[in-house]
């Protein structure tokens, strides 16, 4: 089992940055691809970014050039480095693992990013 907590959260104006974090309990994290979706009012849950085990990360189009993904295996974190916030990155943000392995997911409960224009 995998527990997933997420914290950074919160009011931005339009052009700045939050940083997100994630915490993960369990002794596994170092084999999980992590992920971070996002779900705004009324849309799906959107894939944001992930990082594999191995450090090989993937952005959505939407967020590529302004998020980083990044891990930290000795404190079993993942963070998102948001900069350049625009309005429409306003959403409830999720962090995922996910066990390849066995084809396991976990997910955070959610952490909510404004951003206002």
């Amino acid at each position: 089992q995998v527990q997933l907590v997420e914290s950074g959260g919160g009011l931005v104006q339009a052009g700045g940055s939050l940083r997100l974090s994630c915490a993960a309990s369990g002794r596994i994290f170092s084999l999980l691809t992590m992920a971070w979706y996002r779900q705004a009012p009324g849309k799906q849950r959107e894939l944001v970014a992930t990082i594999t085990s191995g450090g090989s990360t993937n952005y959505a189009g939407s967020v590529k050039g302004r998020f980083t993904v990044s891990r930290d295996n000795a404190k079993n974190t993942v963070s998102l480095q948001m900069n350049s916030l625009k309005p429409e990155d306003t959403a409830v943000y999720y962090c995922n693992a996910h066990y390849v392995t066995y084809g396991d997911d976990y997910w955070g409960h959610g952490t909510q990013v404004t951003v206002s224009s």
